[in-house]
This record gives structure tokens, sequence and C-alpha cells, in this order.
């Protein structure tokens, strides 16, 4: 098992675990006893009818969420919702590969898993702790944005708004090649074995490589060009790598971004319909906004807008933030005010 502390409460804030028992994979797999690391806020309702799900996005867990979007003066207020931010499955809080090395799942072996087996787990998560069938709202941000299309085509019946920030229905294939580059970067570290990393020693270049990825595509060029960075209180653009993106990728255990690229890459509701995204996503029946970003390299403007228009009675909301894609860390002044101001309509409906 790798040892570093990125995965704990002290980094992460609190957080509670429960076992939802055996999961069957769509991919064919097991998990015999899949358990989920979650955070939640608020206080649920006496009829159960302000529940806000949010799932996490890749590398990331509930923490970001908690530090940044969910609190007094958000849309997302604890105050007026009960907000359940669950860690999907094999991103370092719940169930996965680096923290299942002593148990019956081997990293090795730790089975694949897709975003349907994600939202599968979090309905029975919902049902079994809480005993809430429906949704207020599902909100989720990049891979998030894919378990909330997830959600609201698997259980239309369940959601009754989604907000999908900076992310897609059925991923691209320019989405899948650059995943694939972040994979090739931490594979080719000469800590990488056998289809897994063993120590946490020899790992530090690959985990850095796929930084400089991110510093490339998870920014924009105009972001880059505009030195926005000075926003973020660097002096120098090398700073964005030595002294922010670095850091933080080196910090995170490379199993469990490995077993969530594989998720990443393969996430498509239109499975569902025998490969049919218009039927897939005519589906649909929660008040949904379709919230790319204006810069985002991953997930443009043009792919979200065209899988908003086969969503019926939708709204596409753009967020105007030079930041792309990392703009979801809310590094731009105008982010998180564009956030809550298309939520706080959203849950108004």
């Amino acid at each position: 098992m790798i040892e570093n502390d990125f995965y704990t409460a002290q980094t992460q804030g609190p957080y509670e675990t429960a076992s939802i028992g055996r999961l069957d994979l769509e991919d064919g797999g097991v998990i015999d006893d899949c358990w989920l690391a979650y955070a939640t806020a608020g206080h649920l309702n006496e009829d159960k009818t302000n529940a806000i799900l949010i799932p996490t996005w890749y590398s990331g867990t509930h923490g970001t969420w908690f530090q940044q979007y969910i609190g007094p003066g958000h849309a997302l207020d604890p105050a007026e919702y009960f907000i359940i931010c669950v860690n999907q499955i094999g991103n370092g809080m719940s169930v996965s590969p680096r923290n299942t090395a002593d148990d019956s799942i081997a990293m090795s072996s730790f089975p694949k898993v897709r975003i349907g087996d994600d939202v599968v787990a979090q309905q029975r998560l919902l049902h079994q702790k809480f005993g809430i069938e429906e949704l207020f709202a599902v909100v989720g941000g990049s891979m998030g944005a894919q378990q909330t299309y997830e959600w609201i085509v698997r259980f239309p019946d369940r959601v009754h708004r989604a907000a999908a920030i900076a992310g897609t229905a059925q991923n691209t294939p320019h989405d899948f090649l650059f995943t694939q580059t972040l994979n090739e970067a931490i594979e080719s570290d000469p800590g990488y074995a056998g289809g897994e990393y063993t120590s946490h020693t020899d790992v530090s270049e690959g985990l850095r490589r796929q930084s400089h990825l991110w510093a490339v595509m998870g920014f924009s060029t105009e972001w880059w060009k505009k030195e926005a960075w000075r926003g973020l209180g660097l002096d120098a653009p090398d700073a964005v790598l030595a002294d922010f993106l670095d850091p933080l990728f080196m910090s995170m255990d490379p199993n469990t971004l490995l077993n969530n690229a594989w998720k990443w890459q393969r996430g498509d509701v239109s499975r569902h319909t025998g490969g049919d995204l218009a039927a897939a996503l005519g589906r649909v029946t929660a008040t949904t906004f379709v919230m790319p970003v204006s810069e985002d390299l991953f997930f443009p403007v043009r792919d979200c807008a065209a899988e908003q228009e086969l969503i019926p009675g939708s709204e596409l909301r753009v967020i105007d933030d030079d930041a792309g894609h990392l703009g979801l860390f809310n590094i731009s002044p105008d982010y998180m005010s564009q956030i809550d101001a298309n939520l706080t309509d959203l849950f108004s409906r």
C-alpha cells in the first residue's frame, strides 16, 4: 500500500464511511464489500425532499467541494439543503486500490469500475443510509458531471434538478486520448511495474509528468497569455508547476489516478440505448442546466451545447472563465459567483 497524507481527514476534512455490500460491476467484476466515503452538511428534512448529491471528479475528493462550493452564502447552503458528497469508487477515499492492498482486493487486481457502477453504489448508499429515494438535485463537475448525466438517464424519476458542470454525457475521442497520455505519464515511471505502483519511493517523476500535462491542457491558452497565474499570488509561470500543480499531483496515489482514468475514458450514457445518445438524453425529466466553462480544452462549449440540445427542457449556462478546466478549483475571481447564481436559479425551479 502506498502511504501518503493526501487521503486523510486532516487534509480533506471530516468524512464517514458506509458499506453497501456486494457490488456486481458492469464489466463483470465484483467488489465483495463496497464501502463509500462521504461527507454531509445540513439536515435532511422530514419528508426527505431537500437532498443534494455531489459526486467527485478525477483526482478530487469531497474536500474540494466543502472547501470551495458549500457553505453559508453559497447556493449549496447547508442551512437549506442536506448535501451529500460521495467519493467515487477508486478515488483513494472510498474503496480503492490504495486502501485494499492488505484486504481481499490487491492493487494489481482491483476491478474495472465504470461511471454506472458509481451511480448504482451512490443510489444504494442514499437508500440504505438515509432512506432517500429522490433527490432535490445532483450537481457534479468534470467526472462528477459524467456521474450527473448517468443519474438523470439511469434514474430519471429519482432526480428533480441537475447541474452538469464542465463535463459531457458521452466522452469524446479527444478526451479519451488526453486521458491516455495522463496514464502513460505515470506508467513510464520506474516505480510502475506489473500493472501497479508498489512503493511511493520512485513515482515522483511520473506524477510530475502528469502535473505538467495538466498545466498544458488544464489551463487555457488565454489564461497563460494573460498571465492570470499572478492572481494565484505566483511571481512566474514556472511557479504554476513548482508551487501549485506539482505539489498537488505528486501528493496523490498513482494507482488511484490510473483507476479513475479508465473510468473517465468510458463515460457514455448512450450505452443504455444501444449507442443512441439522443434517445438516452431524451429520457431526462430533471430540470437540467448544462454548464460548460468557456475556455475548457477538455469539454468545450460546442460539445456540451450539442448534448444540451438533446435534453428536454434543459438550458445552456456557460461559465465565462479564462482558466479553462482547472477553473473548477475556483481560482478566478468571477468563477464562484457565476456558479452560485446559476445554481440558485436552478434550485428555484
